[in-house]
């Protein structure tokens, strides 16, 4: 059996479930998962329209209507091997949970000692029979400001507010925890409270990094009190960013291996993280809340960072880069490889001489489509699909099927003039084909041969690589960066620095600390000439042959098999 997390939209009650009756009773089930979560998972296997639930029926019709409520996030559960017996597991969870505080204080109490141990939150969620999220929401709590942390043992603060404060600054808990505590009691609750704490309508004074010269626009004081705000938030935040961009140039001078700018508002949990000097690879995390305070956490490490170097015996000279977040996700790298592909295959045709020696080497020794049969140049998603058929290239190269469908007489609706062996018993007959291959022009037979070796070329392998520099080949020419690209474009580094390079260096550090989504709106307003751009016609790297990448953490599957070919390609060019 496996914990997975699942949208309870794909959890159903079984119908061999021994409850018949009062399985929609929810009601003394309620106010405990409201207040502390649910502690004890759903027990489910697998069938043809998601998971049935095999025990936990009141617990999900209890979650359903939390659901209804405003409640959402998925559902912890135990997922049945198919000789599981579901008796066991509960029996097992049940008397785990027996084990756990049911006082949410208590409860971190309890973690936090653990931790504290060297204990994991995988390793404690064991222990205990609950979910590693469970623990972490728990351990979320050390963040609490202690009056805070104590009204609320009391019944004073509903688990509600507790649980969006956890995210809050220090200044931000104290300042709410004076309106609690104020005669008119105005400190705000609910989705209050988090427009309150993410809103960053009033950006204090106080939080400015900048020299208060700088600022030409007007501050708002509250004849009330001593708050002083600024009224030009988008003023503040150019300034802001431009600082907070010095700050990271700091960092990355003075040594420290990576400094990482979290998104305004974005949450950095301490507890997921473990203390690391400098010279042991530890980063440096630079976090704003939506009202510009900035936080600089140095030293840091990911737990699971911590624990492959550890499992690793290397002691402290241990290198923790290798396993590094790659700059592109699969889906990107799949995109960029078909759009590489495309461009290469095309320019192949054009490349009689060149082709021939390809079929050579393939026949030599072999290659991952010579059976022969077309490359299926599958997406990940429709997106990309879509995106691949706006490929001149692509478009091409379909132009050029239809003329070699022609030559060979076959139907004009095919997709592939290259079909699998299986094919030819739905009506290619073999002998047939040949005697027309017999009968072709010398240059006629080039022409084809040319093209199926250009469709049976794999996608996102050596051969796109070499041959895409061997051809020198533009992607340029067929591909610019359309919307499927940078809606697949996830890497923050990556894209500031894409940013940097489509519009400078001042323009990127005004927006170092905007979302991702906000720098890449900046990117395509320089590049469709709304905005001022530092360059014309711009591609991004990831199109250039070899391919080169943005940042220095690797993972990128092109430019890897391009380091491990180049050496043995030596200067070799295409003929």
């Amino acid at each position: 059996m496996k914990l997975e997390h699942i949208d309870i939209d794909n959890l159903k009650p079984s119908a061999v479930n021994v409850r018949k009756r009062g399985g929609k009773d929810v009601a003394d089930l309620l106010p405990s998962i409201r207040a502390i979560g649910l502690l004890q998972p759903l027990v489910v296997r697998p069938n043809c329209e998601g998971f049935e639930i095999v025990a936990g029926q009141r617990r999900y019709h209890a979650l359903t209507k939390l659901a209804k409520e405003g409640a959402d996030g998925p559902v912890p559960c135990i997922v049945m091997d198919a000789d599981d017996d579901a008796k066991a597991i509960e029996a097992s969870l049940a008397e785990n949970i027996a084990r756990l505080p049911m006082d949410e204080i208590d409860q971190y109490k309890a973690f936090s000692a653990l931790i504290k141990q060297g204990r994991t939150a995988e390793e404690i969620a064991v222990h205990f029979g609950v979910t590693e999220r469970l623990v972490n929401q728990r351990l979320a709590i050390a963040n609490l400001y202690e009056p805070i942390l104590n009204a609320y043992r009391k019944d004073d603060i509903h688990a509600r507010e507790v649980r969006i404060l956890t995210m809050a600054t220090a200044r931000q808990q104290k300042a709410w925890w004076k309106l609690h505590k104020s005669e008119d009691n105005h400190a705000p609750i609910g989705d209050s409270l988090k427009a309150w704490l993410f809103g960053g309508a009033d950006i204090p004074v106080e939080n400015a990094l900048f020299d208060g010269k700088d600022y030409d626009g007007a501050i708002v004081a509250n004849l009330f009190g001593d708050e002083r705000y600024f009224d030009d938030a988008e003023t503040f935040w150019a300034l802001q960013n431009k600082a907070i961009s010095r700050l990271k140039d700091k960092y990355a001078s003075d040594g420290w291996p990576e400094v990482v700018v979290l998104d305004p508002g974005e949450h950095w949990p301490e507890w997921e993280h473990r203390d690391t000097p400098k010279k042991d690879g530890g980063r440096v995390y630079i976090t704003c809340t939506r009202d510009g305070e900035v936080h600089v956490h140095e030293g840091f490490i990911t737990k699971k960072e911590a624990m492959r170097k550890e499992k690793a015996g290397k002691g402290k000279d241990a290198d923790i880069t290798a396993p590094a977040r790659p700059e592109l996700t699969k889906a990107m790298q799949t995109y960029l490889d078909l759009h590489r592909h495309a461009a290469v295959r095309t320019a192949l045709l054009d490349s009689g001489a060149v082709a021939l020696r390809v079929a050579a080497a393939q026949l030599i020794a072999g290659s991952d489509l010579w059976e022969v049969k077309p490359e299926p140049q599958k997406a990940c998603d429709p997106s990309t699909s879509d995106s691949l058929e706006c490929n001149k290239a692509q478009i091409a190269f379909a132009e050029e099927r239809r003329a070699v469908l022609e030559i060979l007489g076959l139907p004009a609706g095919s997709a592939s003039v290259v079909s699998p062996r299986e094919s030819f018993k739905k009506g290619r007959d073999l002998a047939s084909l040949l005697a027309k291959v017999l009968a072709l022009s010398s240059a006629d037979f080039e022409r084809v041969l040319i093209f199926v070796i250009a469709e049976t070329l794999p996608s996102g392998g050596d051969l796109v690589e070499a041959l895409g520099k061997a051809l020198d080949v533009d992607l340029s020419q067929s591909w610019q960066a359309d919307d499927v690209f940078f809606d697949l474009l996830r890497d923050k580094e990556a894209i500031n620095a894409i940013l940097k390079e489509v519009a400078g260096k001042q323009t990127s550090d005004a927006y170092v600390s905007a979302t991702a989504k906000a720098q890449k709106k900046k990117i395509r307003a320089c590049l469709d000439g709304t905005s001022p751009a530092k360059v014309k016609g711009w591609t991004p790297r990831y199109a250039a042959f070899p391919m080169k990448a943005y940042t220095n953490r690797g993972g990128i599957a092109a430019i890897e098999r391009w380091n491990a070919i180049k050496g043995k390609l030596g200067h070799a060019k295409a003929a």
